[in-house]
């Protein structure tokens, strides 16, 4: 099965063809993070624009990649949600038009599902159930246990900020370019061990995360002026990288899960990829970078697994449906 799936949560206009879940023809991103650098962060309506003017193009490539066209096509995907309300109606009613002019099946996917169906995209044996999932992207951290595709148990989430959102706002308190977490990650490069000693909220007898007050401690200490640049931001990723890789290891280890599928752009960080598989009882499953960030890619594999149980999104189901993916 070719499905054809469009993303446009936030500020990447994405378009790719998945074959059965598995394997990518091609994924194409325009990025828009040079046209939001400028404001330090996504401005939405900017955002929902941009991707108006970047969709048509986007998909034509995508398909040209593919060496497809549409009449190649047996399914239409589109995310639909979370994320940015303006953006994400662009890429989903485009979506949409496409299954009802074509009169093709369609399925609305959600964005953090698309996230650890990444992990379906690499070559070799497909990812073994129970699957212990983390979640760590720019706006959510959460904990998923995978018993099998479409069946999941959502155990912990963040209370405030996602690891990604701290990585950002970190990276804007010690002045460091937009998007911030690739940036803190490359001056913590420069930084190393010292007696600067930042929080992890542990939060005992939960399995949720909370990195506002992380955040907080690296006001104070910037306004301090005690530390430099890279020691504050090896200090910082180094609390974050602890928390994570602490907490899904102990779970996966509590559970007895098969694997760990980590996903979202956080997964891209090097630390992060490095403890948890030296910290994880069990294999650690990590998509290659350009799977973490935001993609359509990774919302046609999760569509391919759906599709093939049966499952489709009416035209009138609309963004944010309470159709939980997480059915908790």
């Amino acid at each position: 099965m070719n499905v054809l799936a469009i993303e446009s949560s936030c500020d990447e206009t994405a378009a790719a063809v998945v074959v059965d879940g598995r394997t990518a023809l091609s994924s194409v991103v325009a990025s828009q993070v040079d046209l939001h650098a400028r404001y330090g962060g996504v401005v939405p309506e900017v955002a929902s624009r941009q991707h108006l003017r970047n969709i048509g193009p986007v998909i034509r490539e995508a398909l040209e990649a593919a060496n497809l066209t549409l009449d190649d096509i047996d399914a239409v995907a589109g995310t639909r949600g979370p994320g940015l309300a303006g953006s994400l109606l662009v890429g989903y009613n485009a979506a949409k038009a496409i299954a009802y002019a074509r009169d093709l099946p369609f399925l609305g996917v959600n964005h953090l599902e698309g996230h650890i169906y990444a992990n379906w995209l690499v070559e070799g044996p497909e990812p073994k159930f129970p699957a212990l999932c983390l979640v760590v992207s720019g706006g959510h951290t959460d904990l998923v246990f995978m018993r099998g595709h479409g069946q999941y148990q959502r155990l912990g989430g963040t209370r405030d900020d996602a690891a990604g959102e701290a990585f950002d706002k970190v990276g804007r308190l010690l002045g460091l370019p937009f998007p911030g977490g690739p940036h803190v990650a490359k001056a913590a490069e420069e930084g190393g061990p010292s007696d600067l000693k930042l929080p992890r909220a542990w939060m005992p007898g939960t399995f949720d995360f909370s990195f506002s007050g992380l955040k907080t401690a690296v006001l104070h200490t910037v306004r301090d002026g005690k530390y430099d640049t890279p020691t504050i931001a090896w200090e910082f990723q180094e609390a974050v990288v602890d928390v994570l890789a602490g907490k899904t290891s102990r779970l996966a280890r509590e559970l007895g899960a098969a694997e760990a599928l980590v996903a979202g752009g956080v997964a891209s960080n090097t630390r992060l990829r490095e403890e948890l598989r030296r910290r994880c009882p069990v294999p650690v499953r990590i998509p290659p970078a350009k799977f973490c960030t935001d993609n359509a890619a990774m919302i046609g594999a999760a569509a391919g697994f759906r599709l093939a149980l049966g499952e489709r999104s009416p035209l009138t189901e609309d963004i944010f449906t309470t159709n939980d993916w997480a059915r908790v």
